[in-house]
């Protein structure tokens, strides 16, 4: 079983980080056909269909599996097929009812979004509800998708979410970038329609990934048939016991789950009003795309993997915490922290080092995307910090304080975001939601160090070794970059770009990797692995 179970792990890992790649990898191509102009239309949509699928589909998967899981321990099988039953009638449900409430709401988000009084406005409050309804549809799937995932991970088979994420990326993907481009260069439609399409994937990738469910569920009923005649029948339960031990469990990702979305949301109701008086409404649309699409979508690319990462943690920081035993819980602490600053540290530093070319390769040249992504790139720390001391704090019980540190950061955003706009611009926004996440993360600390009596003594010290070997990373790529400069240029072309990236991406890889071997650093945070990564890159051992 044990082996079963880190395969399976190994494939859904490998099925999330390949959906995750494709997911922020195919703006480059999107972007190439849209241009600035689609791109501000599209970010007006996801950011409330993002909210509104946490909500109806957040921890659903993982609360389901834990469930199922629990029970055909006990050889109690006939409980798991009882809450997938009641679940895709409830699921079906959840996922109509969010589909009407943003379907019937998109007016209202579309005029809370834009400036509607400003006549020079790029986009009407109706081009807007259009294409956030466009992304409405979706919902009335995915939530039934998910506990279907959900299902299978209870019986630990992995395989058949891996398969349909991917499949769903590759299935929205390919009808958004094919969608967008016949619909402006074939059929010579407006961009309201081509966005539209391009947002209506959303629903095509869930068919997708619905069929290839259905077809494993086709393949492996049998199975879970035979497993129906072993069941012990000692365990009653009602529906209700099963769907608060759900909720419960639930809960608290989809507070993490909103998080970001949430602190983007302020952005949209707030940046372009902000910005009014300012620079012309043009420039402000420009600027807000920047930052809420193409900047983020870059920053988040760390961010993801220590996403991942905190998802691992809660079982095995569960297990100590209620086994009492500290210098394991301890132990799994040290590491959660270690391993996420020794990875999004110099993730951050060299984005924002490097903003130029990369802002270059993924869109074009652009000095105000340039000089954003570099002022928020630091923020992927922040982003992942409160990733992982969120899961923490569910992995000791205490996931009520997820809530009111969330709370407590978007109140921050929200008093803050306008004045530093107003004082710094597009940085402000950025400004406002790095102290909205500081705020957060501390109360997440705080707790931590409460509840836990974890000490942080060996963090930070072993953050400020990871601090200095970022420090002289940024130097020794600083160099390399500064040298390459003069005789290439980022402006030039995106073939310069990428091999300024690769370049300077090598130096700086090299010196950090070169400083965690000679410390041994890397040793005490990955152990063997080292080795096998070592012999892999024909190092000597």
């Amino acid at each position: 079983m044990s082996s079963k179970l880190l395969r399976g792990t190994f494939i859904l890992t490998i099925g999330t980080i390949l959906s995750k790649v494709l997911g922020l990898f195919y703006v480059i191509p999107f972007y190439q056909i849209v241009g600035k102009h689609g791109t501000q239309l599209y970010q007006f949509s996801y950011v409330p269909y993002t909210i509104f699928i946490s909500i109806a589909t957040a921890g659903v998967p993982l609360a389901v599996s834990k469930f199922i899981s629990k029970y055909n321990a006990l050889e109690e099988y006939a409980v798991g097929r009882k809450l997938f039953k009641s679940g895709l009638l409830i699921m079906m449900s959840t996922g109509i009812v969010a589909f009407l409430i943003l379907y019937l709401s998109a007016p209202a988000v579309a005029e809370m979004s834009i400036n509607s009084n400003d006549k020079e406005q790029s986009f009407s409050v109706n081009e807007v509800a259009t294409v956030i309804r466009a992304v409405s549809f979706a919902l009335i799937v995915v939530p039934f998708m998910s506990l279907i995932r959900g299902y299978f991970q209870g019986h630990q088979s992995m395989g058949p979410s891996a398969v349909s994420q991917v499949v769903e990326q590759i299935v929205r993907i390919g009808f958004t970038l094919i969608g967008a481009y016949v619909v402006l260069n074939w059929m010579r439609s407006g961009m309201v329609r081509a966005v539209s399409v391009a947002t209506f994937a959303a629903f095509i990738g869930a068919i997708g990934s619905l069929f290839v469910l259905f077809w494993y569920w086709y393949k492996r009923k049998p199975y879970l048939d035979e497993l129906l005649k072993e069941d012990k029948g000692t365990v009653q339960i009602s529906l209700g016991q099963i769907y608060k031990e759900i909720l419960v469990y639930a809960a608290p990702f989809v507070f993490v789950g909103i998080a970001n979305p949430l602190f983007q949301l302020i952005d949209q109701f707030t940046f372009s009003r902000a910005m009014a008086g300012i620079v012309p409404i043009k420039v402000a649309e420009t600027a807000f795309s920047i930052l809420n699409f193409e900047s983020h979508k870059i920053v988040i690319i760390p961010v993801s993997l220590a996403t991942a990462f905190s998802l691992t943690l809660v079982p095995s920081i569960t297990k100590a915490f209620v086994e009492h035993d500290r210098q394991s819980m301890n132990y799994q602490l040290n590491q959660a922290f270690q391993v996420l600053l020794f990875l999004t540290l110099p993730a951050a530093i060299g984005l924002s080092l490097l903003a130029e070319p990369v802002y270059t390769v993924f869109y074009e040249h652009d000095p105000l995307g340039i000089g954003v992504l570099g002022a928020y790139a630091p923020v992927a720390i922040l982003f992942s910090l409160y990733s992982v001391t969120a899961a923490i704090l569910q992995g000791i019980n205490e996931q009520r304080f997820t809530i009111l540190s969330l709370l407590v950061g978007l109140l921050l955003k929200l008093s803050l975001n306008i004045p530093l706009i107003r004082m710094m611009e597009t940085k402000g926004a950025v400004l406002a939601t790095a102290i909205g996440y500081s705020a957060a993360i501390l109360i997440n600390l705080i707790v931590i160090k409460v509840f836990s009596r974890y000490p942080f003594r060996l963090v930070y010290r072993r953050s400020l070794l990871i601090v200095i070997f970022a420090g002289l990373m940024w130097i020794g790529t600083e160099v390399t970059y500064k040298l390459l400069l003069l005789f290439m240029s980022p402006a030039s072309s995106k073939i310069q770009s990428l091999i300024i990236i690769l370049v300077c991406g090598a130096v700086g890889a090299g010196i950090y990797f070169y400083l965690s071997l000679k410390s041994k650093l890397a040793y005490r945070l990955f152990g063997s692995r080292v080795d096998s990564i070592k012999r892999k890159l024909r190092l000597p051992v």
